[in-house]
């Protein structure tokens, strides 16, 4: 009866899995992606094609892999479900230990794992070309890699060669008569002519603002950020850098017109072609390169971001200068090597002057930036040089390494090797130097909106500031050191991919889903415990102890339900990290039992509230005022005004004494002694005057005096009174003692002070000693508070004994 019932909804369930696995069939077309896998298997081995194939087909291996990392997520909430169903069956019968089910049970698990089954098969199948994919890319990085790192190393022709020096002067004599004969060729046809005649006042027009731009365009700017900063101090520092810019961007342009003035005249044939398209890049870079030094070394003290003197900083600039030519001689020397077909000795015997002269100035800036500076004392006196210094002096030594290796691996003929060392350290330095500006810059926006201005070098927004511009310009560096964009777009594929844990993949977007749905939450937890403190909780009667408990303990709520929901909603399964967290509970358990201790205790103390906020307390020798409660420790302000931290399990495994529990009453006792022969009913009644007359003490239950006995040198007495607030004890103890000092002294009665009586032994040795007669014998050590061995064989002395006295003991 149960297995007919069972029959449709068996139907229906096999109809939908079918629906759903033809959905998921509308994937990748795996028949197309191993024909491609095969080319890249077969590419690969031979390993013949060129870079730029290898990059192309590298190309179509990441889709194919972005295609499958998808199809891995396929069916997952149907594959969830069903295993959620499977589980729900019990565990399945092992035929060694002769345990079995019922038939229905059986079939049914039988028809889920085959379902799963049928829906995981596509997820495997992504997984395996997924793997497939991310092999093939990798071995087609290595072997380029490996092509860069033979070409590197290669020894090549050497520019000293005098053979060569020929050769390269026919190669450029070649270029620049052909370049001439064209222009010539182009000038003598008619077409030309017409078309320079035709387009001769715009060419006109172009070449004069090109060429005011290029030469005037500097002075203007230089003008107009002089203007701004004598205009406004706030701000300045942001407005200038905005305005400095203007030194790259109105030169480009004329340098834009004046090239299209050249295309007007129609001069020029596709030999100067590719020189005349790069002018603009070249142009920029040249105008990059001489902003960036004149803002890291300028003529301002003030604006200069590195501190060197300013004959330093003007042969520094200089030095860049040439930099930015080098740079843009190299790239000349390039676009003629490509464009004309040069030899490789030619293209070394060009590049030998360029890269030696960058080479001189490479060293002699790196000499400037190493040099040795003073470094100011601090506050105790010491002189410590701070890290940017010595950031610097690495930096410089590693550039005056670079500029006499570089040009020597030029000359003996590891030329590749010596253009991949001195031209990326070119492009180094000027990012190091973009990057102070910016941290500047920064540093300034700071200061226009908000108004402060951190005087320090090393001060907080510099700091971070430069530490995030360091990161993003990491990548940057890489691309100049000779990484491949495809490189860095490997490494953020990775990063978006994630990691598994388990059956579970973690990407960056589960990540950034559950830091917001936490910090949601976070928020909301926060606003909730605002309104309760503001709003309800004041209305209450709730003590403010059990307000902080009550407030406290909504905060962990809050924050542990909004970490469980970030992880819902993130998709994280967390089944894989229990096995993890229970294999390292033990170490961490031994590890951290006294924190948890601590915790444990935190939350005993919120809940049962044995001490509160304000509370006078003594604990393991510390005695002050709870200020604060936190869930590992307590902090105690004692008298003397300093914080004692007090870890939460010394209140419960230790004694504490409250003095302040549930309220402030509390008991003062002024103890006082008379000299004897007072009147002690008259005593008894000045101190009860006394007493009941401070504000402080409570009529009921009302004063004590207390007549404690006969001490050594006095009547001993006590004042016992119960005070409103026992955090005036220490006051209201002193007003006391001064209100008995003032009725005493009316009333005439004496509060003696301490009397001890002397007794010597062998008086005679003392009286001989003093007389002079013979050699005195040492008496013994005189007996404090101690009596004659038989007080009633003689009488008392008050005064000390004469001359003439008895002998034997003597009493003072």
């Amino acid at each position: 009866m149960r297995a007919r019932l069972l029959a449709p909804l068996a139907a229906l369930l096999a109809l939908l899995l079918t629906v759903t696995v033809a959905l998921a069939q509308d994937g990748p077309d795996y028949d197309a992606w191993t024909k491609v896998a095969d080319n890249a298997e077969r590419v690969t081995e031979q390993g013949r094609a060129s870079d730029e194939a290898l990059e192309t087909l590298r190309a179509q291996l990441v889709d194919w892999r972005e295609q499958f990392l998808s199809a891995q997520g396929l069916n997952s909430d149907r594959i969830a479900t069903l295993r959620n169903q499977i589980a729900a069956l019990g565990p399945a019968p092992d035929a060694a230990a002769g345990t079995t089910e019922s038939e229905d049970v059986a079939a049914r698990r039988a028809e889920l794992t085959d379902q799963l089954n049928r829906l995981r098969a596509p997820v495997i199948a992504g997984e395996e070309a997924y793997l497939r994919a991310d092999g093939l890319i990798r071995e087609i990085d290595t072997l380029i890699r490996d092509r860069r790192t033979e070409r590197l190393l290669e020894l090549g022709p050497t520019p000293l060669d005098p053979r060569n020096w020929g050769e390269a002067g026919k190669a450029l004599l070649s270029t620049a008569r052909a370049i001439y004969d064209e222009s010539i060729a182009s000038w003598q046809s008619p077409t030309g002519r017409v078309k320079l005649y035709s387009n001769l006042p715009v060419t006109l027009l172009f070449l004069f603002l090109g060429a005011l731009l290029i030469g005037r365009s500097r002075v203007w700017i230089r003008r107009l950020a002089s203007r701004i900063r004598k205009l406004t101090r706030k701000g300045s520092g942001v407005w200038r850098v905005m305005v400095s810019f203007g030194q790259i961007v109105l030169p480009l342009i004329g340098i834009m017109l004046l090239l299209r003035a050249l295309e007007l005249t129609g001069v020029f044939g596709p030999r100067a072609a590719p020189l005349i398209d790069s002018l603009p890049a070249w142009g920029a870079s040249l105008l990059l390169v001489w902003w960036v030094g004149d803002e890291v070394f300028s003529r301002n003290d003030e604006l200069a971001t590195i501190p060197i003197n300013a004959t330093l900083r003007a042969e520094a600039r200089v030095h860049i200068a040439i930099l930015a030519l080098c740079q843009v001689a190299h790239s000349f020397v390039w676009t003629l090597v490509s464009s004309e077909n040069y030899s490789e000795e030619v293209r070394v015997v060009l590049e030998l002057p360029v890269i030696a002269v960058a080479g001189v100035s490479l060293l002699r800036l790196g000499l400037i930036l190493s040099a040795r500076r003073v470094a100011s004392p601090d506050a105790e006196g010491e002189t410590t040089q701070s890290y940017a210094m010595r950031l610097m002096w690495f930096i410089g030594r590693a550039a005056m390494v670079i500029g006499v290796v570089g040009p020597v691996m030029q000359a003996v003929g590891y030329g590749s090797a010596g253009v991949a060392l001195v031209y990326p350290a070119i492009g180094t330095l000027i990012l190091l130097g973009v990057i102070t500006i910016l941290q500047r810059l920064v540093f300034d926006l700071y200061y226009l909106v908000t108004g402060e201005r951190d005087q320090e070098q090393g001060g907080l927004i510099p700091v971070l500031a430069g530490f995030v511009l360091v990161l993003l310009a990491l990548p940057v560096l890489a691309l100049i050191w000779g990484a491949r964009t495809a490189d860095l777009t490997e490494i953020w594929a990775r990063f978006r991919e994630g990691y598994s844990f388990g059956e579970t993949r973690i990407s960056p977007g589960d990540f950034l889903t559950f830091v917001l749905v936490f910090m949601i939450g976070y928020m909301a937890t926060r606003i909730l415990q605002g309104g309760l403190r503001n709003s309800v909780l004041p209305k209450t009667r709730i003590d403010p102890g059990g307000q902080t408990a009550l407030l406290s303990g909504i905060g962990y709520v809050g924050i542990f339900i909004s970490a469980l929901i970030a992880i819902t909603s993130a998709g994280i399964d967390l089944t894989a990290l229990g096995y993890v967290a229970g294999a390292l509970s033990v170490g961490i358990g031994f590890g951290l039992q006294n924190i948890v201790s601590n915790f444990v205790s935190g939350i005993i103390l919120l809940i049962e509230r044995p001490i509160s906020k304000g509370d006078w307390i003594a604990v393991g020798g510390q005695m002050g005022y709870v200020r604060d409660i936190s869930v590992r420790s307590t902090r105690i302000e004692t008298f003397d005004r300093t914080d004692v931290i007090v870890p939460n399990s010394d209140f419960i495994s230790g004694t504490v004494t409250n003095y302040t529990r549930g309220n402030t009453i509390g008991r003062v006792i002024a103890p006082v002694g008379v000299a004897y022969g007072t009147d002690t009913r008259k005593v008894e009644k000045i101190l009860r005057e006394i007493a009941e007359a401070h504000p402080m003490v409570l009529a009921n239950p009302p004063p004590n005096v207390v007549f404690r006995g006969f001490g050594a040198d006095s009547l001993d007495f006590e004042i016992r009174v119960i005070l409103r607030d026992v955090n005036w004890s220490m006051s209201v103890h002193s007003d006391l003692n001064h209100e008995i000092a003032r009725r005493f002294a009316e009333e005439g009665i004496e509060i003696p002070f301490a009397q001890r009586d002397i007794w010597l032994r062998n008086p005679e040795a003392l009286r001989q000693a003093v007389a002079g007669q013979g050699e005195p014998v040492a008496p013994s050590a005189p007996v404090l508070d101690e009596p004659p061995e038989n007080p009633t064989d003689e009488p008392e002395q008050n005064d000390a004994p004469s001359a003439e006295g008895s002998e034997g003991e003597g009493r003072i």
